[in-house]
């Protein structure tokens, strides 16, 4: 895709205009849809990308697809980012369900825990990034 060159180098509207013509040729395309829904997470279009994530989950709970656990972060972030914190805790919860070794996931859940004021949770959450790894930018 000439979109994930767009969405490497953050030019995130013309990533999404590729990824939508992507969609529009195969409505099937669940890699358009997930990388879509991180374009308009780049742009801040936090409900856009909630949209295509749910898209990807929903076929991803039909076809198995290995996606699912990487929209459930995604969708995550983009709940963290509308002030959603408790469905962002959902969404982490279920990504280290479906995988376990992921530091971002606890990290976005630390991040969720933090806001609603749970520190004890959060810093837990944040403890077992840094041992799986996560290393904070």
């Amino acid at each position: 895709y000439r979109g994930l060159t767009y969405f490497i180098l953050k030019q995130y509207e013309q990533a999404t205009q590729d990824f939508s013509k992507a969609i529009s040729l195969n409505p099937q395309d669940i890699l358009a849809y997930h990388s879509r829904g991180n374009a308009y997470y780049g742009l801040g279009e936090y409900e856009k990308a909630i949209q295509d994530h749910n898209e990807v989950i929903r076929h991803s709970q039909q076809k198995g697809f290995r996606f699912a656990h990487a929209s459930y972060t995604n969708r995550g972030l983009a709940y963290y980012g509308l002030g959603q914190h408790e469905d962002a805790i959902q969404d982490y919860n279920e990504a280290i369900r479906l995988n376990p070794r992921d530091a971002n996931s606890y990290f976005g859940r630390g991040l969720a825990y933090k806001a609603i004021g749970k520190s004890i949770e959060a810093e837990r959450e944040f403890a077992k990034a840094k041992e799986l790894g996560y290393d904070s930018p």
